[in-house]
């Protein structure tokens, strides 16, 4: 079985590779549009085809350009979606909530790998959230959530249980943190 794995990865790099960084933006970029895709295969697949910096540096802003646009869509839809559900109290309530996130807190919630980033992405853009401010925290909250994805090559098991891992994990979130409030006295 394991034999196989190896198999369809190595003809999935190749294939990658013959096509060029293209294609990891694509996947990612896609994965942002339709959220049933596996956003952490595409990364690691960026990661083994481009090498560590080169597939992170991809995935992240490929990444960050995917949530952009899924924002942008929702924004561009915002009107129809307000008249069509303006009577929904869960709706409502969750775009209060996406309305009254910290800029901190918005950049924790985009750094940790298992929020639903389609969910925030819509949130965001359904909401009256600036698009500078949330593009400034994608920007600093994708970095863990990448860095996570695409570096751990372990199952998920193994990552959540290895301590080491997990300190990596929490020490870029809280690095995220920090910029956070430090950017956001530049965003407001």
């Amino acid at each position: 079985m394991g034999y196989y794995i190896t198999e369809a990865i190595n003809y999935i790099t190749n294939l990658m590779n013959g096509f060029g960084i293209f294609s990891g933006f694509f996947l990612i970029i896609l994965e942002s549009i339709i959220p049933i895709l596996p956003l952490a295969v595409f990364i690691a697949l960026n990661v083994v085809s481009f090498g560590p910096l080169f597939g992170f540096l991809i995935s992240w802003i490929a990444t960050v350009i995917g949530c952009m646009l899924s924002f942008f869509i929702c924004r561009k839809l915002r009107k129809k979606f307000d008249n069509r559900y303006k009577d929904n109290k869960q709706i409502n309530k969750f775009k209060k909530y996406i309305n009254k996130l910290s800029y901190s807190n918005l950049v924790i919630l985009l750094a940790v790998p298992f929020t639903p980033a389609f969910a925030i992405n819509i949130g965001a853009g359904l909401s009256e959230i600036d698009p500078k401010r949330y593009f400034s925290a994608l920007m600093i909250g994708k970095v863990p959530m990448v860095y996570f994805w695409g570096f751990i090559g372990k199952s998920l098991l193994e990552s959540i249980t290895d301590p080491y891992t997990l300190m990596q994990i929490i020490v870029m979130i809280i690095l995220a943190y920090i910029a956070s409030k430090i950017v956001n006295k530049f965003v407001k």
